[in-house]
């Protein structure tokens, strides 16, 4: 049997479906948890709605930036186990460096002469089990976090606090990121300026026009700008 078919055998996409359905079966669980307790965190059904529109059009720009990894991802480690762990770990930038390094460790490369059914198991066993650390803290820190944000929130001026604390995380994990892409080339900063500039340029104009629901496109516009940008100078 062909390396190709194993990646791709109809096993393979039973268990594979069977935990994205899980993933999907999880978000809806939370959606209809969220909406039920919306009341008693003083939330409006008009509230409700925006936030869950916001969540679902900023996935949208993340989720472009995904799938063209993914493509990628797909020719080299089939389609089942790209689509399992790109929906549990959300990053198939991540899981592209996982199986460069699975690889590598077992002595091949991705996509070559000498890849085998041994190395490719070697990536899915690699895969699954980096992944379980994310879960393993979830699973034991979730509610400790929770406590934590409600006493903070709770002291004269938590809420602001917390905000700050949240925008100084999203904003060094992204930096961290890009900070890694910036020495690449000057292509790359090119990239991550053009991202940058669409982004506090949508903010500006939202704000300036009072148009809430153009902030919610702004992270959108920006990964859309990027790649159109690294299309035309690639």
């Amino acid at each position: 049997m062909q390396i190709s078919e194993i990646m791709n055998s109809g096993i393979l996409w039973v268990f594979c479906l069977l935990v994205v359905s899980i993933v999907i079966f999880q978000g809806v669980v939370f959606m209809r948890s969220a909406l039920q307790v919306k009341a008693s965190v003083g939330m409006t059904d008009r509230e409700a709605r925006s936030a869950m529109k916001t969540g679902a059009i900023a996935a949208i720009g993340p989720a472009l930036g995904n799938i063209i990894i993914a493509v990628s991802l797909m020719t080299l480690i089939g389609n089942p186990l790209t689509m399992m762990r790109s929906a549990i770990i959300g990053s198939s930038a991540t899981e592209s460096l996982g199986a460069q390094m699975a690889s590598t460790a077992y002595g091949t490369e991705l996509g070559s002469a000498n890849f085998g059914p041994e190395a490719f198991t070697t990536i899915a066993w690699t895969l699954c089990i980096g992944g379980t650390g994310w879960l393993i803290v979830t699973f034991f820190f979730t509610k400790s976090l929770g406590s934590f944000q409600k006493k903070i929130t709770a002291r004269k001026n938590g809420t602001k606090k917390m905000v700050i604390i949240s925008t100084a995380a999203m904003l060094g994990a992204f930096g961290y990121f890009a900070a890694n892409e910036v020495v690449k080339s000057s292509g790359h900063t090119l990239i991550i300026l053009t991202s940058i500039l669409i982004t506090i340029g949508t903010l500006l104009l939202a704000n300036k026009f009072h148009l809430n629901w153009l902030k919610e496109w702004a992270l959108g516009f920006a990964i859309i700008g990027g790649l159109t940008v690294g299309y035309f100078i690639g």
